[in-house]
């Protein structure tokens, strides 16, 4: 069974920083890209950054110079370090492993994190 762990989100002031964390854990071969995802209230969730297991990023542009996406494959963990955050940066992020391979011969999958909160003040 796979599971996504997240943590490091809270209460920052805005021009702060945080750093988030997702660690992939149980039966997994491989995993193809890792990604987070934010929802605020009334919105739709929307990507944020996404990095593959080669290293190459993907950031939307409203994060692009402040987020930085990595990622560590032998730990099966990622990491989002946001800097000069911003009021409308609050919202609920979820972390996603896309394309997780438990073992060769089976169907690849999609797995969620349990979302964590950042909440930035003005």
């Amino acid at each position: 069974q796979v599971q996504l762990v997240e943590s490091g989100g809270g209460l920052v002031q805005a021009g702060g920083s945080l750093r988030l964390s997702c660690a992939a854990s149980g039966s997994i071969f491989s995993i193809n890209a890792m990604g987070y995802y934010r929802q605020a209230p009334g919105k739709q969730r929307e990507l944020v950054a996404v990095i593959t297991s080669g290293g190459s990023t993907v950031y939307t542009d409203s994060v692009k110079g402040r987020f930085t996406i990595s990622r560590d494959n032998a730990k099966n963990t990622m990491y989002l370090q946001m800097n000069s955050l911003k009021p409308e940066d609050t919202a609920v992020y979820y972390c996603k492993a896309e394309g997780l391979l438990i073992r060769i011969g089976v169907h690849p999958s999609d797995y969620w994190g349990q979302g964590t909160q950042v909440t930035v003040s003005s």
